[in-house]
């Protein structure tokens, strides 16, 4: 199994070379260089499976020979015993055909966990194997950075930096970022926002002195392998509901795109899927290029879903590369135009993103008035991100095909919003009941590349 950059011109690599290198040389991001398939036989043998058994059938193809099969059966395995769940994402029902996927039991409580664990446990193994050490370097709105710095803290062979825009993420959000005490993570607040930090991000792996110089690594979803863990729970969830004996459609709040994406090529290796929706907040640069408007950035105006504060969609670069029939150099273009304020996706290209996603907006008053409704008529409380993907789903679904709505966090993630819109104040599980009281560590860093490449030198292990 090979892996190729969106943009063209960086060599093939393997699984694990992919993995580690996270962002391509040429700036673009790693995809496979052909799909594997799943027969229709294969997928239907999930049904009544453990998660671990789906998540082993559904990636062992991906990986090739980075890993033995006890390798990956023992990462998996390792990667899942902490969440909260026996069937680490369960479904309940909000109405008929219409089931929400629980994507928060995980150790900081939202669906980045479940890329995150495992791949901390991939990394460790074969960085252990190499005999090597790397520096992360994340960027986060919020749940990507505490997830990363649970998976990572404390493993011998790796460093983390996340930087997460000051002010911009929920308390909760926050205080998983900075109550770690392990001296192997670091949480930087950047004065930004997180476009801020994705960008810095990006130009670190791009100074390839920098990069080479302290063993980058990037754990954000430009990282192959977060994409992949994520492929597995679409198909837990709709073999459940009779797949591949009848198709299933999708709804994703999403900001990064990463998570849709997974959906995608879950329906590329042969989950029956109908609608991929991508549900987003009011900034909707994702719902206005896929409504034919051009991906044109706008000012990220904060709101009460900060996950999904975003302009720059990562992940949408790895969607476009297959909407241009893997044309590196028309993508590489896009990104260059990106960079001047946004780009015009061409005709034959929008055809096919429409093909194969569908999109909405919601407004701050209609995600308070979702919140309140769903508890109201189903006793279940959302947080503000899912929110945004039950109002959507429930505009998208249609009749005789089930509708599954990615519940991305939990609702104490988002307390403040939660209990504005129904006057409950969400508590955090057991286990996090302490979060509050535990002293908090990070570093206030400036939007300057220099000052923060340097912070990352001083302080990562020698």
């Amino acid at each position: 199994m090979r892996y190729i950059s969106t943009r063209g011109t960086a060599p093939a690599l393997s699984f694990e070379e992919a993995m580690l290198s996270g962002l391509a040389r040429d700036g673009g991001l790693y995809v496979p260089e052909t799909i594997p398939t799943l027969d229709p036989a294969t997928i239907a043998a999930m049904e009544g499976q453990s998660y671990e058994q789906i998540a082993y059938t559904v990636m062992r193809p991906f990986v090739g020979d980075t890993f033995s099969d006890e390798e990956f059966r023992a990462c998996i395995d390792r990667a899942y015993a902490g969440f909260g769940h026996a069937a680490r994402a369960p479904m309940v029902q909000l109405d008929q055909g219409h089931f929400l996927l629980e994507l928060f039991h995980g150790p900081t409580l939202a669906f980045k966990d479940f890329a995150m664990q495992l791949i901390g446990q991939l990394f460790q193994t074969a960085l252990a194997r190499r005999g090597d050490r790397v520096t992360i370097v994340g960027a986060t709105s919020g749940d990507t950075g505490s997830a990363a710095i649970e998976a990572f803290r404390g493993l011998d062979n790796v460093d983390v930096f996340i930087l997460y825009p000051h002010g911009r993420v929920s308390e909760v959000q926050r205080r998983q970022m900075t109550t770690p005490t392990e001296s192997n993570v670091h949480a930087l607040a950047l004065d930004g926002d997180f476009d801020d930090c994705q960008a810095a991000l990006k130009d670190m792996f791009n100074d390839f002195e920098f990069r080479d110089g302290v063993g980058l690594a990037g754990v954000n979803s430009i990282n192959w392998a977060r994409v992949l863990a994520q492929v597995v729970y679409y198909f837990s969830s709709a073999v459940a509901l009779g797949a591949p004996g009848r198709k299933v459609s999708f709804t994703v709040p999403t900001g990064n795109f990463g998570d849709i994406f997974a959906g995608y090529i879950a329906k590329r290796i042969g989950l029956p899927i109908d609608k991929l929706v991508v549900a987003t907040n009011q900034n909707d640069i994702l719902h206005r290029c896929l409504s034919g408007q051009g991906y044109h950035k706008g000012e990220t105006i904060p709101s009460i879903s900060p996950s999904m504060d975003i302009q720059v969609s990562s992940n949408f670069e790895r969607a476009l590369f297959d909407a241009y029939d893997r044309d590196g150099a028309a993508v590489a273009q896009l990104m260059d135009e990106l960079k001047a304020g946004g780009f015009d996706v061409s005709q034959g290209a929008m055809q096919t993103l429409q093909d194969t996603y569908a999109s909405g907006r919601v407004s701050e008053d209609e995600t308070s008035a979702q919140i309140t409704q769903t508890l109201n008529t189903t006793a279940e409380l959302l947080c503000p991100h899912s929110a945004v993907g039950v109002k959507v789903a429930e505009d998208q679904r249609v009749k005789g095909t089930p509708m599954i709505t990615l519940a991305t966090a939990h609702p104490a993630k988002f307390p403040d919003a939660v209990k504005a819109a129904t006057g409950i104040h969400p508590p955090l599980p057991p286990r996090m009941a302490d979060l509050y009281e535990r002293a908090e560590r990070l570093t206030r860093v400036p939007n300057d590349l220099g000052a923060l490449m340097a912070h990352i030198k001083e302080n990562r292990s020698k």
